[in-house]
């Protein structure tokens, strides 16, 4: 019995997904790859790209903070921020936004008190901002130095004014507001008016701006981390 010829396969197909091949005649080295390796690649590549942005997003560009602008320690840092850092910042911004935390503070028509309460839930605010960050991407560094920025903004920023003046000017402020809305001295007067008494005033407002300045310069780096490409 002669022996059996393979058939010929027919030309533009091949049984292998990558084939190389070397023409000694012509010093050519020819490499052929299979459009099922190419859409399997494809694919993959796909699959790996939307992971990242499901589960933390992905940035080309770097961003900076430089804390000595914020008013809470002298570090800068930059990193490559993510979906969860941008959606932190976003978070923070809102609240920073459309609070009395985060805009000028206007002696003249501004009740202190008002802007303490302020200062105050804007802690619970960042407090579960925090929490709320997935426990997967906490051990990111990007998300890692998030998070120790807005904790430093509050220890560092808003607590120590809050720790010496705050008690102090809502006893004084309680009781010198009863003693004019009674018209105890013949005299009511507005609640700005009533503030603007108080002894340490100039002291207590000077260090009231600063704080508020270091909060709107926070508010507006939180702003250009959430518009960054």
């Amino acid at each position: 019995m002669p022996p059996v010829t393979p058939a010929p396969v027919p030309a533009g197909t091949t049984n292998q997904l990558l084939t190389i091949a070397w023409d000694s005649a012509n010093w050519t080295l020819t490499l052929s790859v299979s459009a099922w390796l190419l859409a399997g690649v494809t694919v993959l590549s796909c699959m790996v790209l939307l992971y990242k942005w499901w589960f933390g997003g992905f940035s080309f560009k770097s961003f900076e903070i430089d804390q000595a602008e914020i008013g809470v320690g002298s570090n800068k840092f930059r990193f490559k921020p993510n979906l969860t850092d941008k959606q932190v910042a976003y978070a923070i911004w809102v609240e920073l936004s459309t609070r009395k935390i985060g805009l000028p503070i206007d002696f003249d028509h501004d009740v202190i008190v008002e802007v303490y309460d302020s200062w105050y839930n804007f802690f619970s605010v960042t407090r579960d901002l925090v929490k709320g960050v997935p426990v997967n991407q906490v051990k990111r560094d990007s998300t890692q130095a998030i998070i120790k920025l807005s904790i430093e903004v509050l220890n560092e920023g808003l607590r120590p004014h809050l720790t010496r003046w705050q008690a102090r000017f809502r006893q004084w402020y309680e009781r010198e507001l009863a003693k004019h809305d009674e018209g105890e001295d013949g005299v009511v007067l507005d609640p700005q008016e009533v503030q603007a008494k108080f002894p340490k005033y100039e002291q207590l407002k000077a260090d009231m701006l600063r704080v508020n300045e270091a909060l709107i310069r926070y508010r507006r780096k939180m702003h250009e981390l959430v518009l960054k490409d």
